[in-house]
């Protein structure tokens, strides 16, 4: 043993090799989790603003012997003839002409009920139908829009039919076409071919997918020897189809679909004051599983130069006392007319 080692004295430790940090192990429902709440944030952030972007107007104000409030809800749906914003390559496009002012070229009820034993029902209005329009006695209803816009339109279907409008919306011609091909065109079939140059259309028969300009011609045609009649009922046939579509998967869960579908909303589409896009959203999932029909129709006639559209007063009646009751409505009762 050497002299200069003491009992105590210990040799030093060789240092320890430094240590990789340890990898935080991968949970993948983790991340699941947030990308789901990033994407319902987005969704729910792009919502509020396409709600934010809807046009609102007063179109269902309070006045003395306003019908009372019934249960279910009842929609005016109204697709006007304004030509607003869109440039004149577009009304060639869309065969819109350039008439001015505003009309109404469809009118709608949709009253979706709280009653469980009954259907939503769509009811198509003609336009021509002959009542009684305040202050300009009686005349044809989408008149009452001409003179005195939404709010008129709104006091004088509540008048004629004697049922309370909870919720209205109107779109214009370029807003419809712009939502057709958002949701990439429309299949539809026509039984019989449809040429009508005043509406843009030369449509063979048999079954096809129509775009945005060719849906507007569709709806708006009136080359039938019914007329406005046929009309409606082409009208109620495509938006059933166009709503169909619009809540399919393959609409909603595709992006470049769904984006701009509510874009083309955001832009055209007007509301009452107190409507939001969820509203919306309801008028969506329930129109192409409704009754659908028209107002009965009693005769064509002809008053004071003008053909008119005359209602069934007993059957329009009975319709609108169901609807304002919230019960079932039988299909025969608003069957297309033969």
């Amino acid at each position: 043993m050497s002299a200069g080692y003491h009992h105590g004295y210990q040799q030093p430790r060789r240092p320890m090799p430094p240590q990789r940090p340890m990898k935080k192990k991968r949970r993948p429902g983790r991340v699941i989790l947030v990308l789901l709440l990033v994407l319902v944030l987005g969704a729910v952030g792009f919502g509020l603003y396409v709600d934010s972007s809807l046009k609102r107007i007063d179109a269902l104000p309070d006045y003395e012997g306003r019908p009372a409030e019934t249960p279910g809800t009842t929609w005016l749906l109204v697709g006007s003839d304004a030509r607003d914003g869109l440039t004149q390559e577009q009304k060639d496009a869309l065969a819109t002409g350039d008439a001015a002012g505003r009309r109404t070229d469809t009118i709608m009820m949709l009253h979706l009920p709280d009653n469980s034993a009954a259907k939503p029902v769509l009811l198509s209005i003609p336009r021509d139908s002959y009542v009684a329009i305040e202050g300009n006695a009686r005349n044809k209803i989408n008149a009452a829009y001409a003179f005195g816009g939404p709010q008129l339109l709104a006091k004088t279907v509540e008048g004629a039919t004697g049922v309370r409008i909870d919720h209205y919306m109107e779109i214009g011609f370029g807003g419809f076409s712009d939502m057709v091909d958002a949701v990439g065109g429309v299949d539809i079939c026509i039984d019989q071919p449809i040429k009508d140059p005043l509406a843009g259309i030369d449509l063979p028969a048999g079954c096809q997918e129509l775009d945005g300009p060719q849906a507007l011609g569709f709806v708006r045609t009136r080359a039938f020897a019914t007329a406005d009649l046929q009309r409606v009922q082409n009208q109620r046939k495509f938006l059933s189809a166009l709503f169909e579509k619009v809540k399919s998967p393959a609409t909603l869960a595709n992006p470049f679909r769904v984006i701009p579908l509510m874009n083309a909303a955001a832009g055209s589409v007007s509301v009452n004051e107190n409507d939001h896009v969820w509203h919306l959203a309801s008028v969506a999932l329930n129109m192409s599983d409704a009754t659908s029909g028209t107002v009965p129709v009693g005769g064509t006639p002809t008053i004071g130069g003008q053909s008119v559209v005359q209602w069934n007063k007993e059957k329009a009646s009975q319709l609108f006392d169901l609807i304002s009751k919230d019960e079932p409505v039988p299909a025969e009762l608003i069957a297309p007319p033969k």
